[in-house]
């Protein structure tokens, strides 16, 4: 009998939620399974995998083999790595304490990855959000200064109209001047009696 290790979808439409599982391979995707190893979330990011490590080598030395899928999530959660350090333990390469120590650090340096990932996402949404609230801010602010620049035009031509109405209601007010045409009459002086012109003799 062919053996898979293979995902079985199950969730809503548009969610998708796996179980990984180990499948006869004339078996349907969903249909009857022989054992379940965990469990694949890959809405959430980063994808929350929960996987049986140990029963996942297991069917692994077993001769299961894993689709495209399911050996990426083997790969990612060290399956195929703790597969690796079995076989060299097999051969004699180093012991089983030895093939652990190395598990654990890998699980380690993983799990620190992971975490880098998750704080990076982290401040990127925070980053995001700070990013739109500045936006907002700003198409705020604009918005007040429209209606601030409204207002001091509306109130600019509501005084500009007063001072018209003012003046031209001091212009109504004010008498209009009568223009007087005063006759002057140039007075000649007379011109002086004529001196009769003689000269009188001498008296003897």
């Amino acid at each position: 009998m062919s053996v898979k290790i293979r995902l079985q979808r199950q969730g809503k439409k548009g969610k998708p939620f796996f179980h990984i599982v180990v499948a006869d391979a004339r078996a349907k995707r969903d249909g009857k399974f022989i054992e379940k190893l965990g469990t694949y979330n890959p809405v959430a990011n980063p994808a929350i995998i929960d996987l049986n490590v140990d029963s996942a080598v297991k069917w692994l030395n077993n001769g299961a083999q894993p689709t495209d899928t399911a050996r990426a999530i083997l790969s990612y959660k060290g399956a195929l790595y703790k597969k690796h350090l079995q076989g060299g333990v097999a051969k004699g390469a180093f012991d089983e304490a030895e093939a652990e120590k190395r598990f654990n650090t890998w699980l380690e340096n993983k799990e620190k990855q992971v975490l880098d990932k998750k704080d990076g996402l982290k401040k990127d949404k925070e980053a995001a959000k700070k990013a739109a609230l500045e936006a907002e801010a700003k198409v705020n602010q604009a918005r007040l200064d429209a209606v601030a620049k409204a207002e001091a035009d509306a109130k600019a031509a509501e005084e500009a109209k007063l001072a018209e109405e003012k003046a031209a209601e001091e212009a109504a007010n004010t008498p209009v001047a009568e223009e007087t045409t005063e006759e002057v009459v140039a007075e000649t002086p007379e011109a002086p009696a004529a001196e009769a012109e003689g000269t009188e003799e001498p008296q003897a």
